[in-house]
Order: structure tokens, then C-alpha cells, then sequence
């Protein structure tokens, strides 16, 4: 008992690491919002004073949307709120993961065999796909959304979801539980990074069309454009549908061997290939039928709301032979 409780101090110190990056990357982000409007400001100044009123205006009307200022790049000047909420995001990846390991060593199993281990594994996922994707690209942009995410889940799983780290029932003591709940939650893990992309996107798409509540949100500008964030958000889609169709066939091939049948319309099983259906039809109409900008965008958010509702209405209202993954 003693790894479990050290367990759940680490995970708490995993949820404040991340809550102070949430602040220090809004903090960038309304850094690049305020230096965006004093340039504004600066600029009509300039027209105002009449001095290169006609250069200044010019280059005021023709300011393009989605282009960093000097120095905000990842090349440029630096960026403290965001490099602190970076370095506050590995930090709290490499706690929740040794709050991970030490909830397995102490329950003697592998650790996500409950919605509250779940939720642990799935926010860890959520937050190294972020670390990865910002290795390969510009991507700090997510960083409020994704550590605020990530926050809210442990602290959740911490008031609602705890459970005592102990053994499973004869029917999860098979290989299929690393195998089929460890790619479901991976899944799970990248569908939340590109449920955020999207809700970007959404946002940026909104903002670059005159919305008037957005008006003052000049962080949006630092953004990727649309397309930019949508093709990101296909990527990572695409990734998490190639891992629930294997979770979908991995469960599959685990209840023909603990219940003698693949499938039986079981709740868990139903809301799964819902979960399946909404994200093949959003890959076959992006493909194929053209669909792009807030269409898609909206595909991802419906197919991530299946998720969730997956995760928490599933296990905490239907009963079926997946009860067990709920709260014991």
C-alpha cells in the first residue's frame, strides 16, 4: 500500500505540474495577443501622426492572418511562459509515469484495468503525443489546451474515479488486457490532442471570418491558419483510427476467448463501433467527398464526444460484461 499511496502523490503532482503549464502557456499566449494589438496600435499611431501615413496604412490592410511576429517563432526571440510550460509538461509526463509503474508494482498487474487507471494511462498518452508532436513541429500553441485537459482528467480521476490498486477478475488475467485496453487507450490519448486541433481550428476559422467575440483574442493569429491545423488534425486522426480498429478486433478476439462468441451487442461493444463508425466516415469524407474546413472539424468533435461518453456514460450507466472496467 505504501507504492499506491506514493502513487497518488505522484499523480497529484503530475496534475499541479500541469496545471502551471496550463498558466504559463495562456500566459504566452496572451503575451503574443498583447504584443499583436500593440503593434496595432503602433501602427495607427503612425497613420494618426502622418508619418508614412500611406506606407503604414498599406501594410496595416494588407497585415496577413497566421504569420508570427519577430521573435515569436520557434526561431526567434524567446518564448518564456511557453519554454517554462514546456519543461513543466515533461516534468509532469515523467511523474505520471512512475505514478503508472508504481500503481502496476503495487496492484501486481498491469495498471489500466479500471476507468481510474484509465484515466491516469489515457492523460499520460494525451501529453507525451503533445511532447512528441512538439519535437517535430511548432506545436506549443496546444500547450494550454492539452495541459488543461490533462489537469482536469487526474483531478477527476482522483475524486471520482479512485479505486483501491488490487487484482481483476479471472477474465481480465489474459494478455489481451495489455494488449486490447493498452492500444484503446493510446487511441484515446491521441484522439484528445486532435480534438484540440480541431477546436482550434474551429476557432481560428472563426476569428479570420470576422467573429465579433473573438475579436480581441489576438493569440488566435499566432496559429496555424485552418487548413494548416486541419491536415495536423487529419494526421493524428488517422493514427487513432488505425488503433481503435485493432482495439475493436483485439476485444473481439478476447470475448470469443473469455465468453465463447466475438460479439454480442454489449454496450461497451456498441458505443466502441460507434466510436469507429463516426471517425471512418470522417476519414472517407475528407478523402473522398471533399469535405474540409468546419465539417470536418465538427466530425472530430462529435467522434471525441463519443469518446467520452464511451469512457464515462458507458461504464457508469448501462450494465453489461464491461461493468467491471468501471468504478469497484
Amino acid at each position: 500500500m505504501e507504492l499506491a499511496n506514493l502513487s497518488v502523490l505522484l499523480v497529484w503532482a503530475a496534475a499541479t505540474a500541469l496545471a502551471i503549464a496550463m498558466i504559463a502557456f495562456a500566459a504566452d499566449l496572451a503575451r503574443l495577443s498583447g504584443v499583436k494589438v500593440a503593434e496595432r496600435d503602433a501602427a495607427r499611431e503612425k497613420v494618426a501622426a502622418g508619418v508614412g501615413a500611406s506606407s503604414a496604412g498599406g501594410a496595416a490592410a494588407r497585415e496577413p492572418r497566421g504569420v508570427a511576429l519577430p521573435g515569436d517563432g520557434p526561431a526567434g526571440g524567446a518564448r518564456r511562459g511557453a519554454g517554462i510550460g514546456m519543461s513543466l509538461s515533461w516534468l509532469a509526463a515523467a511523474l505520471l509515469l512512475v505514478a503508472i509503474v508504481l500503481r502496476g508494482i503495487a496492484a501486481g498487474r498491469t495498471p489500466w484495468a479500471n476507468m481510474y487507471e484509465f484515466t491516469l494511462v489515457g492523460t499520460f498518452v494525451a501529453v507525451a503525443v503533445f511532447l512528441v508532436v512538439c519535437l517535430v513541429r511548432e506545436a506549443r500553441f496546444l500547450g494550454a489546451f492539452v495541459t488543461g485537459l490533462g489537469a482536469v482528467f487526474l483531478v477527476l480521476g482522483q475524486n471520482a474515479f479512485y479505486v483501491a490498486a488490487t487484482g481483476v477478475q479471472p477474465a481480465l488475467q489474459k494478455y489481451w488486457l495489455v494488449i486490447h485496453v493498452g492500444v484503446a487507450i493510446t487511441a484515446t490519448g491521441v484522439f484528445t490532442v486532435s480534438f484540440v486541433t480541431s477546436v482550434l481550428q474551429l476557432l481560428r476559422d472563426s476569428r479570420d471570418e470576422g467573429a465579433p467575440l473573438l475579436g480581441r483574442w489576438g493569440w488566435l493569429d499566432h496559429t496555424p491558419v485552418p487548413a494548416a491545423l486541419e491536415a495536423l488534425s487529419f494526421r493524428l486522426n488517422a493514427v487513432g483510427f488505425v488503433l481503435w480498429t485493432f482495439t475493436i478486433i483485439g476485444g473481439a478476439i478476447w470475448a470469443e476467448d473469455a465468453w465463447g462468441r466475438y460479439w454480442g451487442w454489449d454496450p461497451k461493444e456498441v458505443w466502441s463501433f460507434v466510436i469507429w463508425v463516426v471517425y471512418a466516415a470522417y476519414l472517407h469524407a475528407r478523402t473522398t467527398r471533399g469535405w474540409a474546413g468546419r465539417r470536418a472539424a465538427w466530425f472530430v468533435v462529435v467522434g471525441y464526444a463519443c469518446v467520452l461518453f464511451n469512457f464515462t456514460g458507458v461504464n457508469m450507466v448501462f450494465e453489461g460484461l464491461h461493468s467491471y472496467s468501471g468504478l469497484e
